[in-house]
């Protein structure tokens, strides 16, 4: 490698774990993180929950002192627009261009927004820190907030909204909360969960329309109700932030199209996290959003770059999410169509098994971290659900 050595472009967990894993692999040459925050390299998903209830404001991955001393440059504040594949460069927003032997695209999500909604003040989409500290800054003075879209993130931005004393709607179009991700059964249970909480779940409904003055003022259900709102936040999913790509010629299809180690269409360009679309020998093409494929992800891309042995990806999928105070969590590849056995329901915390084709596929729980990790050996060996049933 020249001098212009490994550039890397996004300001999440993705671009940090890269940067870490190739000094760890004793990569000696230049390492460059480009991102458009000013924010060091942080971790997003306590953006709805301690950062929002005001619990931390600090959710940096590593402190400055480490990159320092990992000889790890900085460019914040000032993020790529483009590649040339060709020359091998990124241009950045002020224009500048920065060369790279190596290209490690880590850009993430963007936060979809419902375009009908007019550019009011009060309406919220969370995915940076900046958006976060907005919509703390204005829950402080609010007496009631909707939130549309009752996927993970929108349920955690309920509950922290709740503790925060604002009164929630929450509305949903679909039967239930986190249905389309984990299926009907365990939707109820976080209904059930948040109604206890005190927020007002509505299900089956969407928004027709949002209203205001010199600030978002109600919201109009597609059932005609209209409810009074201070704020408005809307969670109905993310796309990959790959439209600075648009021209370079690197394949994207719902994210950067990679093979099976993040090697993309374009020679030494490479895509890892959120925004990468990795290839599955059984799956195809497969982008997944969740936290801790970043390192499994990290762990092989980075020995590829470098022309090392890589491990094998880890084969058991995890992720979480933490609402009031309970943590609920997934091993495997729960799907909605699975079938749903609930093993153990408290009135509070749950646990159920997702068998698919008579095999455990995946198991959720609710407040019962314990239980979730046991099911893990089942899950990788493909075991029958009746391992588990007994």
């Amino acid at each position: 490698m020249s001098t212009s050595g490994v550039v890397i472009v996004g300001g999440g967990l993705a671009a940090a774990r890269t940067a870490e894993q190739l000094r760890r692999a004793e990569f000696s040459g230049p390492i460059t993180i480009v991102s458009d925050e000013d924010h060091l390299p942080y971790d997003r998903p306590p953006l709805s929950k301690e950062v929002l209830r005001a619990e931390t404001d600090d959710v940096s991955l590593k402190p400055a002192e480490f990159y320092a001393e990992k000889d790890i440059t900085l460019l914040l504040g000032n993020g790529a627009r483009s590649v040339d594949t060709d020359a091998k460069t990124v241009t950045l927003a002020d224009g500048s261009t920065l060369g790279y032997d190596e290209l490690v695209i880590a850009t993430g999500l963007v936060p979809k927004r419902i375009r009908s909604f007019p550019d009011l003040p009060g309406i919220h989409v969370l995915r940076n820190v900046g958006q976060s500290l907005a919509l703390r800054r204005e829950a402080a003075d609010a007496r009631r907030a909707v939130v549309v879209g009752a996927g993970f993130i929108g349920c955690e931005v309920a509950a922290s909204l709740r503790r925060l004393g604002v009164d929630v709607v929450l509305v949903e179009p679909q039967p239930a909360p986190l249905a389309s991700v984990l299926g009907e059964k365990i939707g109820e249970l976080v209904t059930r969960l948040h109604r206890a909480e005190g927020v007002d779940v509505r299900c089956g409904v969407g928004v027709s329309e949002v209203s205001g003055d010199d600030r978002v003022r109600s919201v109009t259900l597609s059932d005609g109700e209209q409810i009074d709102a201070d704020i408005v936040v809307v969670g109905i999913g993310s796309h990959p932030a790959t439209d600075w790509l648009e021209g370079s010629g690197i394949a994207v299809d719902n994210g950067v199209v990679c093979d099976d180690a993040g090697r993309t269409s374009a020679p030494h360009v490479w895509a890892i996290g959120d925004c990468a679309s990795w290839r599955d020998e059984v799956k195809g093409q497969v982008r997944v959003e969740h936290w801790s494929n970043v390192a499994d992800q990290a762990r092989v891309l980075v020995p590829a770059m470098l022309g090392q042995d890589a491990p094998a990806a880890v084969s058991v999928p995890y992720f979480w999410s933490d609402q009031y105070d309970v943590k609920i969590q997934a091993l495997g590849e729960p799907e909605a169509t699975d079938t749903v056995h609930i093993v153990e329901d408290d009135g509070r915390k749950f646990l159920a098994y997702y068998e698919r084709d008579g095999v455990v596929v995946g198991v959720v729980g609710g407040g019962f971290p314990g239980k979730v990790m046991k099911v893990r050996a089942k899950i990788a060996a493909g075991a029958p659900i009746t391992d588990l049933l007994g």
